[in-house]
């Protein structure tokens, strides 16, 4: 079964840097469109960033030129570079495998466990 797994979440002090990694197992990575999320409590999944399988990327406007999405096909594993950190950026980061139009239906997407990113003033 596919599984996602986040790791590098962690607590930082503004201006700080963390990268976030999402290993994939139980798919063929390179195929799929992966995304990373975010979600504050109380409020509804943003996203943040998502890279195709073959590596055209976009970005929610907030992060653009400090957060950097990547893939290494060859290790399954999608990353997330934040730099120059900010207080909103505190969240619970998940990783997320988009949905696959395939054979006339839409695949299911899925979601990591997700990770805490704590930015500390």
């Amino acid at each position: 079964q596919v599984q996602l797994v986040e790791s590098g979440g962690g607590l930082v002090q503004s201006g700080g840097s963390l990268r976030l990694s999402c290993a994939a197992s139980g798919m063929i990575f390179s195929i799929y469109k992966m995304n990373w999320y975010r979600q504050l409590p109380g409020k509804q999944r943003e996203l943040v960033a998502g890279i195709t399988g073959g590596g055209i990327t976009n970005y929610v406007d907030s992060v653009k030129g400090r957060f950097t999405i990547s893939r290494d096909n060859a290790k399954n594993t999608v990353y997330l570079q934040m730099n120059s950190l900010k207080r909103e950026d505190t969240a619970v980061y998940y990783c997320n495998r988009a949905p696959r139009w395939n054979a006339g239906r839409y695949e299911n997407e899925y979601w990591g466990q997700g990770t805490q990113v704590t930015v500390s003033s």
